[in-house]
């Protein structure tokens, strides 16, 4: 099982205006083969701040994730809105970080 936390920080007061596209995709990818669960939490301290916790069973299955388009949707909605991104992917030996 692998960890993805990716942590988006928004234009002021855009991160509101992202939970309707946020919810279309996580709805889609828990329905994806290999996810065990894909959570969205804003900041109390800095509600520009959106963090998505999710759980894949490998990493073909998020790799796959990737490429559906309900996720490609999301990134097009999500990206006027943005000013910065993180990604990390843990793993049980490892942690890839863009």
């Amino acid at each position: 099982m692998i960890y993805v936390i990716a942590t988006l920080t928004t234009k002021p007061g855009a991160a509101d205006a992202l939970r309707g596209a946020a919810a279309a995709c996580r709805a889609e990818s828990l329905n994806e083969t290999g996810c065990i669960s894909y959570e969205l939490h804003q900041s109390f301290a800095d509600p520009d701040r959106l963090v998505f916790v999710e759980r894949w069973e490998t990493r073909e299955d998020l790799t796959a994730h990737s490429k559906q388009p309900h996720l490609l949707a999301w990134r097009e909605a999500s990206a006027p809105h943005l000013v910065s991104r993180t990604i990390e992917i843990v793993h049980p030996d490892r942690v890839e970080s863009f």
